[in-house]
């Protein structure tokens, strides 16, 4: 089977694509058939060498797919093959035509949804999941922002909150991004290039601000947060990409709370209430994946190279 394979941390270059040996399951284990991979941010950090937590080396990249169960392991209660589901995190990468997983790991796929759909669950979902409900504690009614709502993360964390009751602030960087932003159910959208922005942001809360920011880029935007955020407000931290500068009076004042989040430091508990979360609003319709973009499994230096450029818009896939 094909697969890409990374022998050393580097840019997108050190990606390749070749030959491995076939996957068989192991006990409590399951062997699915790739039909599309999900690319996300994340990826990218791992690839690079930076993120804290390095796989060892040579390694295959991906944790997201949408596939067709091939094999189940002795032991394995809930799956069969043929059966059609998505997967959130692997053993082995899911930058490939196969992935060998844990049970816990495999996920029913409703019909409806397409492989590349399915593809762009588990990170994007999980994180917005574990942001708005387990860190941000955010409740029916609360005003809610999602700054950089065009990607994965921002578009998912718009529906959830959406089906949850609250009232969405949308912020997109490109007319596209913000028209899939409004798309997906956010109440007001702006344009995050725009240099009053945040002002908009207060009037639009009467000047209350905001319950719950949804951050996705918190080395630019952080401190600014902290200017429109409601007494009570919270902060939750899903992306940035380098240091920023914030005056903590601004927290002080509001008795606000800046809470980072990682989607792998969640708990064996944690994930199994949020994929029990996320398949009820699959199969009831509230929620819904955007595939922004669909590249061949050959092509994934490139994904990688575009990931990471502005104008992100639903999540990025690759195809074996």
């Amino acid at each position: 089977m094909k697969a890409i394979r990374v022998y050393e941390f580097g840019g997108p270059e050190v990606m390749k694509i070749e030959e491995v040996p076939d996957l068989k399951p192991g006990a409590g284990q399951v062997v699915v058939r790739i039909y599309a991979a999900g690319v996300n941010p994340v990826d990218t950090y791992i690839r690079s060498g930076l993120y804290p937590s390095k796989p060892e080396l040579p390694y295959t990249p991906g944790m997201d797919a949408g596939g067709v169960v091939e094999s189940v392991g002795e032991g394995v209660k809930n799956f069969k093959a043929g059966d059609r589901v998505y997967i959130s995190g692997t053993i082995s990468g899911s930058y490939s035509e196969k992935a060998l997983c844990s049970e816990g790991q495999v996920h029913p796929l409703p019909q409806k949804l397409s492989f590349a759909r399915g593809a762009s669950i588990g990170v994007p979902y999980g994180a917005a999941y574990r942001a708005l409900f387990q860190r941000a504690a955010a409740i029916p009614g609360e005003v809610v922002l999602v700054h950089g709502a065009s990607g994965g993360v921002g578009a998912a964390a718009i529906q959830l909150a959406r089906a949850a009751g609250m009232h969405v602030i949308g912020t997109g960087g490109t007319e596209k991004g913000r028209a899939l932003v409004k798309e997906q159910g956010a109440h007001h959208v702006l344009d995050h290039h725009a240099s009053d922005h945040m002002e908009q942001i207060l009037k639009l809360t009467d000047g209350k601000g905001v319950d719950v920011v949804l951050e996705i880029l918190a080395n630019v935007n952080l401190g600014k947060d902290l200017g429109i955020l409601a007494q009570g407000g919270r902060v939750v931290i899903i992306g940035s990409r380098g240091t920023v500068e914030i005056d903590p009076r601004d927290a002080m004042r509001r008795d606000a709370a800046v809470l980072g989040m990682v989607l792998m430091n969640a708990s064996e508990c944690e994930m199994y209430s949020i994929h029990a979360a996320l398949g009820a609003g699959l199969e009831n319709g509230t929620l819904s994946p955007v595939v922004g973009k669909e590249i061949p499994l050959s092509d994934a230096a490139r994904s990688h190279r575009e990931i990471m450029e502005a104008n992100a818009y639903g999540k990025m896939v690759l195809i074996p």
